[in-house]
């Protein structure tokens, strides 16, 4: 019987001196073309005119980035990148090793490794609500009830990134289980080399069943719920996945909040279960009668 298994894979290629494509970044790239062909799916299924689709593109990948970047620099590594600013805003870190695109000496091409989730949610939130507003001229609940479905998908991807590149790594197994991981490159901050939980993986596969469970509400009951209904199921279940799965989790940066004995992950989970839940139950009657397009 298997007792673990030994990650040691291929997270990077080198597409020219100096430059690598990362596996993570393939991931968000798969990401954003596969929710883009979604909501053109969508779009077709609601006669909204494609040319909307593009400025939703563009609007949610800044967001993303912005979002994400920025909540790993306030949430998880504000010290570190106090010192290191440059690399807050550009794919790079400091080696003196290394020669970046081949001639600038003293920094390494690494990809955007450290990206908050809440961030990013933070971000798409308000990169959305910018958009329904003044391009799509919808409610902000209606492109939100759509676009969860794309996220929870994208979300799917980014955790298996996250597994390639050996970060966010699951605590040391206490018991012996066929699916453990031995993350040979993680980084020497998580201790050591020792069989853990893939808690990434265990991440990807929940928001592939949430993922699943909006598709299947979208296409077959869109007419018989209201408007906000999977807005709510995502955020609620979404976020409850996240808080649950941070029990299995090794800490990330910093962990600027830390109450309870619950992480900064989980601290920063609440705000949007509540949000879910609000929707869920208390915005109903707002929301019973479905937009018709």
């Amino acid at each position: 019987m298997l007792e673990y298994i030994n990650w040691d894979p291929i997270y990077k290629f080198s597409l020219w001196k100096g430059f690598y494509v990362h596996v993570y970044s393939l991931m968000f790239i798969i990401s954003f073309l596969l929710g883009w062909y979604i909501m053109k799916v969508i779009f077709k299924n609601e006669n909204i005119h494609l040319k909307y689709l593009d400025p939703l593109l563009i609007c949610t990948f800044f967001g993303t980035i912005i979002g994400a970047r920025l909540g790993q620099v306030l949430f998880y590594d504000f010290s570190y990148f106090s010192d290191h600013w440059i690399e807050a805003f550009l794919p790079i870190k400091e080696n003196n090793n290394h020669y970046l695109l081949g001639f600038i000496k003293g920094y390494e091409f690494v990809g955007y490794r450290g990206l908050s989730s809440h961030g990013a949610a933070i971000g798409i939130i308000l990169s959305n609500f910018f958009y329904s507003r003044k391009i799509l001229k919808k409610s902000f609940i209606w492109i939100c009830d759509r676009f969860c479905i794309v996220v929870s998908i994208s979300a799917v991807f980014i955790r298996i990134g996250n597994f390639f590149n050996s970060e966010i790594v699951g605590k040391p197994c206490n018991i012996k289980l066929p699916w453990a991981v031995k993350f040979m490159k993680m980084d020497t901050e998580y201790g050591e080399i020792v069989p853990r939980h893939p808690a990434q993986m265990y991440e990807s596969i929940s928001y592939l069943f949430i993922f699943l469970l909006l598709w299947y509400l979208y296409s077959y009951k869109r007419k018989k719920i209201y408007n906000g209904f999977l807005s709510g199921i995502f955020f609620t279940f979404l976020w409850s996945a996240r808080f649950i799965l941070e029990f299995l989790k090794e800490p990330q940066g910093e962990e600027i909040f830390n109450f309870l004995y619950l992480n900064t992950g989980q601290c920063l989970s609440i705000p949007f279960i509540i949000f879910g839940l609000f929707i869920l139950l208390k915005f109903r009657k707002y929301f019973f009668h479905n937009e018709k397009n």
